[in-house]
């Protein structure tokens, strides 16, 4: 599962100077380090991933949909934690209602991650997907021009979806990626990513600068903006104060690249989906330009709320509260 989080300090410092020195990202032969029960997670989780890849397309994601929701979820605290977000935001949706959902995400999360770890399927799944919207003249008229484009999505659906569909049809499109915690499983999530489509940095400053060089010389890349990060400008988030990192709308003005939204929202059937591409985002002030595409993921989570990842801490409304009262001070 591809997580393409930019860290607004490492941006920052990227777009304060030029990005023209090549810092290829190269994957580190040196064995990874971690503690034994890291490994022994590593192993059940490589194994799971294997044994779901031998079986049919739906019966892979029916497997893995059931065994994240009613087996991981619950376990690692992911359904409390939806559940909870849930209630932040809608607090008259009925517990019954916030379980359904949260196993629902979960469901949709287990079925992502191992559509994502089979590439060459999820390339020709999407190769004969339809593509819709404004976005995908748009960004086929830059391909032509050789001018660079930065896609922009949220944890939705199967966020590599549309991605892969422009892959599929010609499109090279590079990314950040935030590595895993766990460095057993890191190794081959990192080499998953590589095999989609490249350049794809590793988060940090010798990612965001190769990423940025990529973009700079008429390259497309991708980022995912629905993450906390406290340095980010709170921005309305289906009804709640979220900070919102500025990242992909300052590198689309430093670089003069598109602002593209896509999204890949998943069809009733649980394994198709409906790829859409909106109208690229005026150039303008950067924090108006993610509240447009903030607005354009709002939408897709109103009409399918067991879509978004909403296992993620989103809002933090206790960290906001700390972090407020010692701005203002006694």
């Amino acid at each position: 599962m591809l997580v393409i989080v930019p860290a607004s300090a490492y941006v920052s410092a990227v777009l304060s100077r030029k990005a023209a020195t090549n810092v290829p990202d190269k994957t580190s032969s040196t064995p990874p380090k971690g503690s034994f029960g890291d490994w022994m997670t590593d192993r059940a989780l490589r194994a799971m991933i294997r044994l779901a890849l031998f079986l049919p397309l739906r019966a892979r994601l029916w497997l893995m949909g059931r065994l994240i929701s009613r087996i991981v979820a619950p376990l690692a605290g992911y359904r409390d934690r939806a559940m909870a977000n849930l209630a932040h935001v809608w607090p008259d949706l009925p517990e019954a209602e916030r379980r359904r959902l949260a196993d629902a995400v979960a469901d949709n999360a287990g079925r992502t991650m191992i559509e994502n770890y089979d590439v060459k399927g999820l390339l020709r799944r999407m190769a004969n997907t339809p593509v819709h919207g404004p976005g995908v003249d748009a960004a086929e008229q830059a391909r032509a021009e050789g001018r660079p484009v930065v896609f922009v999505t949220g944890h939705f659906g199967n966020f590599e979806a549309p991605r892969a569909a422009l892959v599929a049809r010609g499109f090279e499109i590079g990314g950040l990626y935030r590595p895993m915690s766990n460095a057993y499983f890191n190794a081959h999530y990192a080499a998953n990513m590589h095999a989609l489509s490249g350049p794809v940095f590793e988060q940090g400053r010798r990612g965001t600068l190769g990423l940025m060089r990529h973009i700079r010389e008429g390259g497309m890349g991708v980022l995912l903006f629905d993450i906390y990060d406290s340095s980010g400008t709170p921005l309305p988030f289906l009804g709640k104060p979220a900070p919102t990192v500025t990242s992909a709308a300052d590198i689309a003005l430093k670089t003069g690249a598109l602002l593209i939204p896509f999204f890949g929202t998943r069809q009733p059937d649980g394994q198709n989906f409906h790829i859409e591409f909106d109208e690229p985002v005026p150039h303008g002030d950067p924090v108006e330009m993610m509240r447009q595409v903030t607005q354009a993921l709002e939408r897709r989570i109103e009409a399918h709320p067991e879509q978004w990842f909403w296992i993620h801490r989103r809002w933090k409304p206790k960290r906001q509260r700390k972090r407020a009262a010692a701005k203002i001070g006694p």
